[in-house]
């Protein structure tokens, strides 16, 4: 099986820094450890045999939320991570932004775990994906999901007004 395309600390860094300049709110990586081990996760499920991209994106999106590793705008960094990863690995994924909120938020809050969060994943799967690492990865698919990731993650947002440009 290939190994997946994994997220790196700058390429996370960059999405949450992307999302605080859409939708506001402090800046700042409050403990640079927590995030690494959040990225963690998910290769260490992938070196004890674990394929599934639904399990290995939920453990981003899990050790994002739970981990905490920005001062804000940790939600929207989850699942801004969990698409990414999807996306970088030829999965478009494709949820209702309402369920995206209600997981997030859930699993932030400890109402969700992570292996419901995988399977939420499933449930929302495109039917010509495969659940295990895709062979050969579609940037597009990360493209698109990355803007309705963008729109999803206004709704995790606190009420802070959207900057002008």
């Amino acid at each position: 099986m290939t190994e997946p395309i994994w997220l790196s600390v700058d390429l996370v860094v960059a999405i949450h820094g992307e999302q605080l300049r859409e939708f506001g709110g402090p800046a700042g990586l409050r403990d640079p450890g927590m995030l690494e081990s959040a990225l963690a996760r998910p290769r260490n499920k992938w070196s004890f045999g674990e394929e599934d991209l639904a399990v290995l994106a939920a453990a981003y999106a899990f050790g994002v939320a739970r981990n905490h590793p920005f001062v804000d705008g940790n939600k929207r960094a989850a699942l801004l991570s969990l698409i990414t990863f999807l996306g970088l690995n030829g999965i478009d994924f494709e949820a209702p932004n309402s369920e995206a909120v209600v997981m997030i938020q859930g699993l932030a809050s400890g109402e969700i775990d992570e292996e419901g969060l995988a399977r939420w994943i499933r449930d929302n799967w495109p039917v010509e994906a495969k659940t295990t690492v895709a062979t050969k990865a579609k940037p597009k698919a990360a493209k698109r999901g990355s803007k309705r990731a963008m729109k999803t993650a206004k709704k995790l947002s606190p009420s802070a007004p959207k900057k002008r440009r």
